[in-house]
């Protein structure tokens, strides 16, 4: 028998601030463990979700350490899972990852707590096994309904503008908006949500204390500051491309609707939408032109798989069985919708041309906040675009 301190003097000193001063020892024990065997598994894996589910993190931990799974899953698929676990078995190894957390300021999420979103149970044995989460974890219950965009990391321009228009307009609406934190249609959902100053949760492939890709660590901390930055794996964990298909189950799961807005032939976007597909979850893809490579992948999803055709939020609304006027909430931290806008508007010229960065220094605010607000304020046809920026379309 391999020899692990379960103690709860051990549990409690590793998981310090991560644990509660009022917990009892057993669940100081329980939630050790559950941090044990997020470091032992890659995500997915089905046999340590069935055993983890039938004797508790503790439990199932024991039951390893003993090499006796006591018949909740085969002999052999047990003595081949505890074949890739057993190597991984590091009191130092969790130590740093709980290092990490501590760094990041990342909260640890279990089934159980009150912060644990529910729809994630639907996915049984290939449930995550915990959630680390920067930023508010209670965000993570409010996503009834939500909707996943996702699309190609290589955007095209018209891609962008899409899920601008899309994650901008649902999100005025309080309709929160889920995406994977990457580049091209994920980033560009999640700032148009940002600027509007509605809900968004990013799921990384790796650990949340260190963004992925680098180019968009401003984007994930202001993510993590308004809404929520949630992995399944520990802080520390690279992204590999296991991680970021596994990833994408997560993105499907939480959402009750996953929209993909462009995506080539084997785009990693078609993925989340077989995820959802299985899940039940409603799948929608929005049409792009014949001759774009970028847009094959919603064009198969339209002619294979049922997905709606998306061509607005209100479709969206539609898939998700509400109306117009539904689903209407305050934004997370208070502030009128219109707000940022209005600044982006005042920082405009009828007739001098401002290129992007001057309407942002005269605006007060963020360059990104400011292009994603221009490119809706495009698709409106309010502001025009021209060799030396932008300015306002005078109406009438």
């Amino acid at each position: 028998m391999t020899v692990f301190d379960l103690s709860p003097s051990t549990a409690r000193r590793a998981l310090g601030d991560l644990l509660a001063p009022e917990a009892s020892d057993a669940v100081a024990v329980e939630r050790y463990a559950t941090v044990v065997w997020c470091h032992l598994v890659e995500p997915g894996d089905s046999v340590a979700g069935r055993l983890v589910a039938e004797r508790g993190a503790t439990g199932a931990l024991r039951a390893v350490l003993a090499g006796d799974a006591g018949g909740v899953v085969g002999g052999g698929e047990f003595s081949a899972a505890r074949r890739r676990w057993m190597p991984r078995l590091s009191a130092d190894a969790v130590t740093d990852g709980l290092r990490g957390a501590a760094k990041a300021r990342a909260v640890l999420v279990a089934r159980g707590d009150a912060e644990w979103p529910a729809q994630l149970d639907d996915l049984g044995a290939h449930a995550p096994i915990c959630l680390w989460v920067r930023g508010d974890p209670s965000h993570l219950t409010r996503l009834a309904p939500s909707v996943a965009i996702v699309g190609a990391r290589a955007a095209t321009s018209y891609g962008d503008h899409v899920a601008l228009e899309l994650a901008a307009d649902l999100a005025a609406s309080g309709i929160p908006v889920v995406s994977g934190g990457a580049y091209g249609v994920d980033g560009a959902a999640h700032r148009a949500v940002l600027a509007v100053g509605g809900l968004t949760v990013a799921l990384l492939a790796g650990g949340v204390d260190r963004a992925y890709p680098a180019g968009h660590t401003d984007l994930i901390e202001r993510i993590a500051g308004s809404g929520a930055v949630v992995s399944e794996v520990p802080c520390g964990s690279t992204p590999t491309k296991w991680r970021f298909l596994q990833r994408n189950r997560l993105i499907a799961a939480l959402a009750d609707a996953t929209v993909v807005v462009e995506a080539g032939w084997r785009s990693g976007s078609l993925n989340t939408a077989g995820h959802a597909a299985a899940l039940s979850r409603g799948l929608g893809a929005v049409p792009g032109p014949i001759t774009s490579a970028a847009s094959a992948g919603t064009h198969r999803l339209l002619r294979e798989y049922d997905a709606l055709c998306i061509t607005s939020a209100a479709d969206i609304r539609e898939m998700l069985g509400l109306g117009a006027g539904d689903g209407a909430v305050p934004s997370a931290d208070g502030r009128a919708r219109t707000d940022d806008t209005t600044r982006v508007r005042d920082a405009l010229s009828p007739r001098a041309w401002r290129d992007a960065g001057d309407v942002a220094r005269r605006a007060g605010m963020a360059a990104d906040d400011v292009e994603a607000i221009l490119g809706l304020l495009h698709l409106e046809g309010a502001v025009t675009r021209g060799p030396s920026g932008w300015r306002m379309v005078l109406s009438g």
